[in-house]
Order: C-alpha cells, then structure tokens, then sequence
C-alpha cells in the first residue's frame, strides 16, 4: 500500500510544565498505537513526538490513506439449530441472516466447520478496511480521552457553534487550534469543536510571522523553527538547555557548575519554546543563610538553576532559562535579579527571626500539633521515639566499655526530643522539604554538638531510594526509632499500604529500616526492635503481639525487594530470607548463595534438601534428639554420618566467623553421600527405631544445610 508522513497537532493555551513531557509521549504514543491496530501505518512505522509548552504533536511515518480489507468470518449457530432435516434454513437462522443484511440467498455459501464438539454454521465476509480520515477520527478521540492530565477545565467554545457560550468542552488547558496533514493534504478530522487544517502559531513574542501555514507533514519541525522561533521537540530543547547551561556555567567562573536537578530541567523545558540561558547573580550577603533554604527558593519558587564552586558551596551567581533572546539581554538579567531579592530577603528574615528561639523551647509546642487522630500529637510522638531511641540505644551498647550504652542512649534521646522542633520554625513553615536540614543548624545554633546536629539533620534519611544513610551512631539510632515508630504505630491501628495507596508511606520506612540494619552492619534483630517499639505505644495499640507478626512480615517481603535490588533471583532472595538470620547478615548471606549456586553439586543439594523437608515435615511426631551410631545398619547411611562429622564442624566454624561462603561450599562434599543415601536407604522403615534415627540423621542434614539460608528454594 502506498504511504506518507502524517502530522498532528494540538495547538492550546500553556500546559502544565510538570506534566508536559508525559503528556507529549502519551499523545504521540495514543494516536500511533490507535493507527497500528486499524491498519493504517506500515511494518516500518515510526512516531516522534513534539511538545512545547502550547502544543502536543506527532508525526508518524508511513501512514497509508486506507487499510488494506480483511477477510472477516461471523459464526451463527450450530448446524443442527440452523438447518432442518432436509437441509433447509430454520427461522433462527433466517432471522440471523437478516440482522447482517443477508438474505435465504446466502444460505448455499454458507460454511460448515467444527466448533467445539459441534458443527457450526460460518459466514465468511470482507470487510474494508479503515479510511485514514475514520481511523484518525478515532485515533484522537481515544488519545485525548486517555491523556494522563492532572486536573480537567471545562471551557466554552467561542467559534463554530450558533450560540457561541452554550457549548463547552473539557481538556487540560482550552484547545485553539488542530492540525492533521497527510503528506500535504489536510486531513478532515475534528477534535475538542475544532475542524483539522494546516495553520499553527509561533511564539508568541518572536515568531516571524503569524499564523504560519504548514507545508508538508515532513516540514513541521523546520517550519516552526523558521518561522515561528519555536523548538517543538521536548528532547531537542532539553538538550540545548542543558548544553547551554554547562557552557554559561564555565563563562561564569572557574570550576563552577549548576546544580543537577533532572525533575527541575525537564519543568523549565516545558516552560519556553526556545531557550537562551542567562547568567544572573544577588548579594552575596544572603550566602549567610544555609544554602539549601537558597537553592530550594530559586529552584521551586523562580526555577532558577544556582550555581556551585567546585567544592559544592553556593555562590552568588545563577542561571535562568529566558523564552526570549533579545539583542540586549540586560534587562532580562536586572529583572530575573530584582525578582529573586525578595525571596532571598525572606529567606534570610526567616533564618534570623527562628534563631530567636532556641529548638529546646519549642519542644512543648509540639504537644499543639496532631499527628494522627489515633495516635496523638507530635508531642506524643517525640516521646514514643525518645523511648525507642534508648531502647535501641540499649541493645547497641559497645561490650567491654563501660558507660558506653548509656552515653549513647542520652545523645539518642537529646536528638529525638528535638527532632521535630523545626516543624514549628517559620522556615520549615515556607518549606517543608528543609525539615530536619533546618534542625541541624539551629541546633549547632543553639550548642549542641555535631552529633546531635547531624543526626536531628539525618533522621529522615534515607529518604528515597539510594538516598545516603544517617552519618554516625547516634543519627542512625534515631532514625531507626522514628521510623520503627510510624511502622509499629500505624500498622497497629490497622493503617495498613493496599495495592498503590501507601500514604505513609511505610513501604519506604521499612526499606530505610532494612537498609540501615544491612548495610551499617548493625547486630540487631527484627522481632526484638518490634517489641521494643510497640512498649511506648502503651493502651493505643489493641493487639501489638498480632500487628507486629503482620509488620514483620510486610517487612522480609521489603527484604526480598531489596535483595533483587542487589541482584540476586527470586530463588535466591527467598532462601536467604527463609533463613532465621539478622538483616545486617543479608548481604553476605546473599554472596554465599550466589557463589554456592554456581557449585557442580549445588543443584543436586538443593533439590535433596527440598525432598529432606518434605519428609520431615511428613514425619509423625517431633523429629529430635542425636543420631545413635550403633543403629545405622547400611553402608550409605553409615558413610552419610560419617561425612556429616567431618563437614558440619567446619561449616558451622566458618558460619560462625561470617565466613557465610565458605560455610555453603563445605556442604558440596556431602553431595555425594547424600546422593548414596537416597539411593540404597529406605527412611520409613517398618522398624521404629530404624525409622526415628534414619530422620534424625535427615534433621541434622537439614539443619548443617540450612544455616545461611534455606537451600530448597534453589531447586527448580
């Protein structure tokens, strides 16, 4: 079939910068996958999506003017409904013919076929295939309904209708124009009560010349370039920002560089259609205010890109992206300088004003604020967390120093109780995100020490994934505490994550909690910090010993999670799961099942362990107690005790050390007796005290194989 380019554009007022890159993607990908199922585009189809900030577009490669028609085949009844004895058409059948348009006539063509256990009645058809202006029509319809558009406007059309302002339409932003070229004709189509043409608009300041009458499908993007100073392609001009960034940053100064932020670059690239990156600075007496309180003012509030020194410090300089590039840019400079001063004022009366009071005295202020209407006031909270943190504090006592868990357990506690202090500063009033952040300082402010500092600073963290842990003991102590304590109170009171809906986000808390215990090799172990957690709770909790069994669950499936993150398989994450080890032993646990799995003998071990469960777990009775020797009566259980006496001491030495790996690869000589076992043994024997040492024997098998993580889930 032959084939052109095709074009389509949604010309509108400015979109939602967050979204627009989704919004680009989505319309392109709608329109061509809609095209694709009616048959409309060829085995080499291509789409490219456009965005700008007053427009979605796509163009789509070999795009042909109608489907090619296809056999279609309608089944209609059984043959023994359909026809009589003699062959003839039944009413049923007659009235079937007649809903698609047939007629007694069609009965001789009819095709007969085995469906199921019956034979069936077929009428074999073609249908024509889709025009390009019906399937375009369809495309965009089912594209525009399926954007993923963060909040409708509904508007009133202002052309088109004989009672301008009695019609109205919904959309993300109101809709001025729509563009569909076939090559270079016009493609017939409309959309949101507007008729397809070949018209767009440029920018709205240096456009040459307006509107601009658009060619050929293939001559948008160069088009619009020319005439209407405007980039459409999202990619296009996120590339030139930031290649115009990197190099406005190495004209503004030595070393210096702008700050990264992909989430800011993408919203600043669906904020102009064609960018010039400036250079502007303040007064590098506001550097005096913690820089994150002025990074995040330019970034949220100006969606300016700040500068940094090769160090990271701030300087007093700053990048914007202009959507015009006039021949003197001085003015663009004066006035993106003179609107960044009063945010930057604000910053700094922020910072002063909250240094007036110290954090200590605003603790009691904490018990004003709710925190959750089962759960009590933040006041109440920081009380919970206090007594979780010496608790903790507690249970990481350095052994041989005397003292040492209680100087810990007070720097812990001092932390928590001003942890939360900052919620009731101004700053963290304007910016939520700077909680914590603004803790550390004003309490440097106030002389505590570093300690203390970093870790009201830190205990938020990790805050994301791949997030930088707490720095110290005592940051890591009070983290862990605060978050123990939204996981234990909130999956106490019921408040459990279900499906996509976590708004406590606990899903995060508890691979913080996995993370810090894995990777600070912290040796504590899950149920004890559970139960420690839920003590200050109290009365608030109905049945701590149940919701925790629930928590700790929800937990180990984090753990699995965060084993695959590692990269292990989910054979491998759930055998070191199923073993009773600590969190902090994971990784390593991990590391010596991926190098036992590449073991000769380890596929042959696994596969006996798991029938080794299964018999155990058949066994009447509790299987226990040692392996009488004198009792072993064949030569291949004989030879399976003997190797267990000389391997299980050292894989229980080198499990002992940590040496994990070295514990699994001693197992590898016991393939070969428990292969013979298995072989020339029966385990149910009818003699009693043959059949209760024979499982013995297979309980002290599966206990040497199972220390570092359960083996069984290996087999396949």
């Amino acid at each position: 079939m032959s084939t052109q380019n095709l074009l389509v554009e949604l010309f509108v007022e400015e979109l939602p910068p967050k979204a627009l890159k989704k919004l680009g993607e989505a319309f392109a990908g709608q329109l061509f996958e809609q095209l694709k199922a009616q048959g409309l585009t060829a085995a080499g189809s291509q789409v490219t999506p456009f965005a700008s900030p007053r427009r979605l577009a796509a163009h789509i490669s070999q795009v042909a003017v109608r489907a090619a028609d296809k056999p279609v085949r309608h089944k209609l009844m059984p043959v023994s409904v359909g026809l009589d004895a003699q062959g003839q058409p039944t009413p049923a059948l007659l009235k079937k013919l007649q809903a698609l348009g047939l007629d007694a006539a069609a009965v001789p063509g009819l095709q007969r076929a085995v469906d199921g256990k019956a034979e069936a009645l077929f009428h074999d058809s073609v249908a024509p295939g889709a025009s390009l202006p019906a399937a375009l029509q369809k495309a965009l319809h089912e594209a525009l309904t399926h954007l993923p558009i963060p909040k409708v406007m509904t508007y009133q059309l202002q052309h088109g209708t004989p009672l301008p302002g009695w019609d109205s339409v919904q959309f993300v932003r109101p809709a001025h124009g729509l563009l569909a070229l076939h090559g270079a004709e016009v493609v017939p189509v409309t959309a949101l009560g507007l008729s397809a043409g070949r018209v767009t608009h440029g920018h709205r300041f240096e456009a040459a010349r307006e509107p601009i009458e658009i060619a050929h499908a293939d001559h948008y993007a160069d088009t619009l370039r020319a005439q209407g100073a405007v980039i459409a392609s999202f990619d296009e001009r996120r590339a030139l920002i930031q290649s115009q960034l990197k190099t406005a940053a190495a004209g503004a100064g030595q070393a210096l560089q702008a700050i990264e932020d992909e989430a800011l670059l993408d919203e600043v690239t669906a904020l102009v259609e064609r960018p010039k990156v400036l250079v502007c600075q303040f007064e590098a007496a506001f550097l005096e205010v913690p820089q994150e309180c002025l990074i995040l003012t330019m970034k949220a509030n100006q969606k300016y890109f700040p500068l940094l020194d090769a160090q990271g410090q701030l300087t007093n300089q700053f990048l914007v992206v202009s959507n015009i590039n006039p021949d003197d840019a001085s003015a663009v400079i004066q006035g993106n300088e003179r609107v960044v001063r009063p945010r930057l004022q604000d910053a700094k009366f922020f910072f002063d004003q909250d240094r007036k009071k110290t954090l200590e005295s605003r603790v009691p202020q904490l018990a004003k604020v709710v925190y959750h209407n089962k759960l009590g006031t933040q006041g109440q909270r920081s009380e919970r967390v206090r007594a979780i943190a010496r608790a903790i504090a507690g249970l990481l006592a350095p052994s041989g120093q005397p003292g040492g868990g209680a100087v810990l357990a007070q720097a812990a506690d001092d932390a928590a109780k001003l942890a939360k202090a900052d919620l009731l500063t101004d700053m963290v009033g304007e910016f939520p995100e700077l909680q914590g952040i603004m803790g550390g300082y004003y309490a440097r402010h106030d002389g505590w020490s570093e300690d203390i500092a970093f870790a009201i600073e830190d205990h938020y963290k990790p805050r994301f994934a791949g997030d930088e842990l707490p720095r110290g003991p005592v940051g890591t102590v009070v983290a862990l505490a605060d978050k123990l304590e939204t996981l234990v109170g909130l999956f106490g009171i019921g408040s459990l994550p279900t499906g996509d809906r976590d708004p406590f986000a606990l899903r995060r808390h508890a691979l913080g909690v996995i993370r810090m215990l894995a990777e600070q090799q912290l040796p504590l172990d899950l149920p004890a910090l559970l139960d420690a957690a839920a003590k200050p709770f109290g009365a608030l909790l109905a049945d701590p010993a149940h919701s925790n069994a629930q928590l700790l669950a929800f937990i180990h499936e984090r753990m699995a999670g965060y084993l695959r993150e590692l990269g292990a398989s989910t054979q491998e994450a759930d055998a070191v799961i199923a073993a009773p080890l600590r969190a902090s032993q994971l990784p390593q646990a991990l590391a010596a099942v991926r190098a036992f799995a590449q073991l000769p003998e380890a596929p042959a071990l696994a596969a006996a362990n798991k029938r080794v469960g299964n018999i155990l777990k058949k066994a009447e009775g509790e299987v226990g107690g040692a392996v009488q020797p004198e009792l072993l009566v064949e030569d291949a259980e004989k030879a399976l005790y003997q190797a267990l006496q000389t391997v299980a001491p050292k894989a229980d030495a080198a499990f002992e050390r940590g040496d994990y790996t070295a514990s699994l690869q001693q197992l590898a000589a016991l393939k070969g007796p428990v292969d013979a076992f298995f072989d020339g043994v029966m385990v149910n024997a009818d003699d009693a005290a043959l059949r209760a040492n024979r499982l013995q024997l297979l309980q002290q098998l599966h206990q040497a194989m199972n220390r570092v993580a359960d083996l069984s889930r290996l087999a396949t």
